[in-house]
């Protein structure tokens, strides 16, 4: 019986190493020092490009050296974030690399030759598995890329491979730890390696932080982009549901999931952000977006564009911990002295709209999966929610730490055309626009609203799950409306950040006030050096 956790642990590890064979001869961390791509940006890299420092294939080496250096060796810190490496990486560099030697990266895409990784919930060719982290989907291989994937390609950019997240993006189980699926085991944050990364977007985050990509893409239906942002140390941008399409990505919530940028600067996030924007008739909430292609998300990018703005300051993670509280009145005295008119918000929402996101995940969870399902043909290895359900709880593995419940919450809910679900998702943009961030932000004529994104990262628990302490993702996830976090700066050496958020479709507004945040602070500290 001693003997069986320690079982466990290799099996999990060796099913890994063995999904995770590329053929791809692996370097050492010490190409990507010698490139000095640490911390570097996409505009640098562009740059360097221009200048012949080096080529598409010697970058993208150089960071699947650093993968294997930092996040799987295990005499590293092991950070277990990467899932998957893309087989094809090093072929599209070379291919890359020929169209540079054609054409001059001066007139390429600004995303040319930059490595990528997406979450492992968002569908990828090449061979590699969309698995949500659930066992039962390690040898699910979609046939074409999401959306979202495609046009980063179409952009130039190297698709490195996909990452880690907590199982089924976090809604499988009211009882979890973030990072952590039955397929890809738990990810670690690199700040703490004892600390959780949060979810969902855990490897995302961690994987941006720790430089094992230029920036990645997570998604988010409540806190999945900003919380492993904040954990992080990371720049995280939740857009507008509809701005960017869902199609390619295994769901939780129609409602409320959207893909977003997760990078080490505001401008990256603005770059990346830029990129994916697109009209999609796969989702329909895209259709919304129209009149916002060709924005220009770089316009507001003004180390000034703070002054003059009227910012909404939400209280509701104040009070939780004093020390977060102490840094956060330091960063709202900085924006003051830049100009910022402040006014005090002890709530948004008039009434709790909890209960119907709640309700609307559970009825969007089960509709939207088993569509996903089927859109994978006849070759599925899982064919409903009601078949996952069946393998998971016949899974030792997945069932070691955690329940699932909230597979079985859904799977009891009925269809989308019941009147009790349309009531709930009226309630719930009642409650968080009509009555929340439209009527708060039309009262005080307010610019945005700012809040602290979350805590310092806890300690990573199986036995007791996570202990989240403060969040306020909530307004701005249950409404669709856009949110981004910001590091603020670090308790203990652990990162925390704040957001800023406001009406649909504010994107380029809120980038604005985030970059002058982060030109005035410059708050970000790299989490590893080796």
């Amino acid at each position: 019986m001693h003997f069986r956790p320690l079982l466990l642990v290799f099996l999990l590890f060796f099913s890994i190493q063995c999904q995770n064979k590329t053929g791809i001869e692996h370097a050492s961390n010490s190409a990507f020092l010698e490139l000095n791509l640490e911390e570097s940006t996409i505009d640098r890299l562009h740059q360097d490009y221009l200048a012949g420092e080096y080529t598409v294939t010697q970058v993208v080496q150089a960071y699947i050296g650093r993968i294997q250096a930092i996040d799987r060796d295990p005499k590293g810190p092991s950070l277990n974030s990467v899932i998957t490496i893309n087989p094809e990486a090093l072929a599209i560099a070379a291919n890359l690399d020929a169209i540079l030697d054609k054409a001059g990266i001066e007139s390429l895409s600004p995303l040319f030759g930059v490595p990528v990784l997406v979450k492992d919930n968002i569908d990828t060719r090449e061979g590699m598995p969309s698995t949500a982290g659930a066992r039962a989907m390690a040898e699910s291989r979609p046939y074409r890329d999401a959306f979202i994937v495609q046009q980063l390609r179409d952009a130039g950019a190297v698709i490195l491979g996909k990452t880690n997240l907590s199982e089924w993006a976090n809604f499988h189980s009211s009882f979890s730890s973030s990072g952590w699926s039955g397929l890809g085991g738990q990810t670690k944050n690199p700040y703490d390696q004892t600390r959780s990364p949060c979810g969902s977007s855990s490897g995302s985050g961690v994987a941006a932080s720790a430089n094992l990509a230029m920036f990645t893409i997570g998604t988010e239906t409540n806190g999945s982009i900003t919380c492993p942002a904040n954990a992080n140390g990371l720049v995280g941008l939740k857009p507008t549901v509809g701005l960017l399409s869902r199609s390619g990505i295994i769901p939780i919530s129609f409602t409320q999931d959207t893909p977003g940028p997760m990078t080490r600067t505001v401008r990256d996030a603005a770059i990346a952000l830029t990129a994916m924007v697109g009209v999609d008739s796969a989702d329909q909430k895209t259709l919304a977006s129209s009149e916002y292609l060709g924005t220009d998300y770089l316009a507001h990018l003004d180390p000034n564009f703070l002054e003059g703005a009227r910012i909404g300051v939400y209280n509701g993670p104040r009070g939780r911990h004093f020390r977060v509280d102490t840094l956060f009145n330091e960063r709202l005295r900085e924006l003051e002295n830049a100009g910022v008119t402040l006014i005090e918000l002890d709530q948004i929402s008039t009434e709790n709209p909890g209960g119907n996101s709640y309700q609307v995940m559970l009825y969007e969870f089960k509709d939207g999966l088993n569509s996903y399902f089927r859109s994978l043909g006849d070759s599925a290895p899982v064919k409903s929610l009601e078949d996952l359900i069946n393998k998971t709880l016949n899974d030792p593995i997945e069932m070691r730490y955690f329940d699932h419940n909230l597979l079985m919450s859904a799977q009891a809910k009925g269809s989308l055309a019941e009147p009790a679900y349309e009531q709930e998702v009226n309630e719930l943009f009642r409650k968080t626009r009509t009555e929340g961030i439209d009527r708060v932000m039309n009262l005080h004529e307010l610019n945005a609203i700012i809040s602290i994104t979350g805590g310092p990262a806890w300690k990573i628990d199986l036995v007791n799950g996570d202990n989240f302490g403060l969040s306020s993702s909530s307004p701005a996830a249950r409404s669709g409306y856009p949110n981004i976090t910001v590091p603020m700066g670090t308790i203990e050496g652990l990162p925390v950040g704040i957001s800023f958020f406001g009406r649909a479709w504010d994107e380029a507004k809120l980038l604005g006030y985030a970059y002058s945040f982060e030109q005035i602070t410059q708050a970000r500290t790299a989490p590893l050096s080796e």
